[in-house]
């Protein structure tokens, strides 16, 4: 099935690995082109040539924190200048610390909100009228399997990823007169470094090893393993693209049948 992908202006935050990257290669492969950002430069240069080599001089970069302003700004001003338009935003930001409620100071919720939500709402923002351009687009927020069930001791994604889905909802309705499409992605427990940073706080805090608490996590996982990144990145690249034209302010599980709720 041809997507609609090709020659399609993307920009993906947190970009230079895990579900991030993932998303851009697919998306390179679909014939889009692709500016990537992250904090990491070297990161970001690697990536960018790696995915080069998929489909030559269709990706660029431009570090960024998601989580200040000022880099954002820096950011938009850049797809500006280098597409003119925009087609696809991706929202993206890696995890905040792990911790129960009581472990966490006002410095933690404040640093999680501007780099969870914040940098959504400031993405979206600018976003929007670079969109209108192209005259409509579709925006990917990427949250976490917690927003339909928390995860212990994750305080500080269980809150702000579920405003992620509230945002979602939200705009859904303010941007479709614009043409504009907005869906929360939400994934499970994909193989990412997140993940295995996860496992591995997990062995230290319980003493089981971290080999078997991956066993014990997959065996909850009704497809028995883990998700691959571009199995998450497939979905995402449907959301991102012209197939994709009646689905809007929705929220989608890349789980494995992980969450029972309905």
């Amino acid at each position: 099935m041809d997507l609609g992908l090709k020659r399609k202006r993307a920009l993906i935050l947190a970009s230079s690995k895990g579900l991030g990257k993932a998303v851009a290669r697919q998306l390179v492969i679909e014939g889009a082109e692709v500016i990537l950002s992250s904090r990491n430069a070297d990161h970001l240069k690697e990536t960018a040539e790696e995915l080069n080599q998929l489909s030559e001089e269709a990706v660029t970069y431009f570090p960024a924190d998601v989580s200040k302003k000022d880099d954002l700004d820096a950011l938009t001003d850049f797809t500006r200048l280098h597409f003119g338009a925009l087609d696809i935003l991706v929202n993206n930001a890696g995890g905040p610390p792990s911790g129960d409620f009581l472990s966490m100071a006002d410095e933690d919720w404040q640093r999680a909100f501007e780099l969870n939500l914040l940098s959504y709402v400031r993405m979206i923002r600018s976003a929007v009228p670079l969109m209108e351009k192209s005259g409509g687009g579709r925006i990917i927020n990427i949250a976490s399997s917690s927003i339909k069930k928390p995860i212990d001791g994750l305080v500080l994604s269980n809150t702000f990823r579920l405003g992620i889905v509230g945002l979602t909802k939200t705009l859904a309705g303010e941007l479709a007169g614009k043409n504009i499409l907005i869906n929360t992605l939400a994934p499970g427990r994909i193989a990412t470094d997140r993940v295995a940073q996860l496992d591995r706080q997990k062995s230290e805090r319980t003493g089981v090893a971290i080999q078997d608490v991956r066993t014990q996590s997959e065996a909850e996982i009704p497809l028995g393993r883990y998700g691959r990144p571009e199995e998450f990145a497939r979905v995402a690249a449907f959301l991102a693209s012209d197939v994709c034209s009646y689905i809007t302010g929705e929220s989608l599980l890349i789980d494995g049948g992980l969450v029972r709720s309905i």
